[in-house]
């Protein structure tokens, strides 16, 4: 198994940028849209729409590419060599990668709020969480580039 590991490394790096990217992506843009979904509450027709949005980008995007972000990243832990358990990074980035698991499931909540009429976060609330991805993605990039 390790051997299959270690001849599909470069594969398994590519597909796991390319998930974390799309995962990203929708991390960025989600609350976004609760901002302008809260802020349109009063219009029926806008609130479909952006439930429909919501969605669609939650489980379509977000949830395909969270959950290939984790298996290629696993994969890429378990690769012979790639990781020093020894070192901080390989544990700061876990955790920005947990805390980056716990926001997705926080903004889960939120949709499920939403679609049952029940969003009892403000647009201004939305946009101060926005910035919590931004820093864990600074935490996880500096630890898996600086290795340190």
């Amino acid at each position: 198994m390790t051997d299959l590991l270690s001849i599909l490394y470069p594969w398994t790096k590519a597909f796991h940028i390319i998930a974390v990217i799309a995962w990203m992506a929708g991390i960025f843009y989600l609350p976004r849209l609760f901002v302008h979904h809260v802020e349109q509450a009063n219009n029926a027709e806008m609130r479909e729409t952006f439930r429909m949005m919501e969605e669609k980008l939650l489980t379509v995007i977000m949830r395909p590419a969270m959950v290939a972000t984790w298996v290629f990243g696993l994969c890429l832990a378990l690769t012979p060599g790639i990781v020093d358990w020894g070192l901080v990074w390989p544990w700061s980035k876990a955790g920005g990668v947990l805390l980056m698991t716990a926001f997705h499931g926080w903004l889960s909540r939120c949709y499920r709020g939403f679609a049952s009429g029940e969003n009892e976060v403000t647009g201004r609330q939305y946009r101060v969480m926005n910035e919590a991805p931004t820093l864990l993605m600074v935490v996880i990039v500096i630890s898996v580039v600086v290795k340190f």
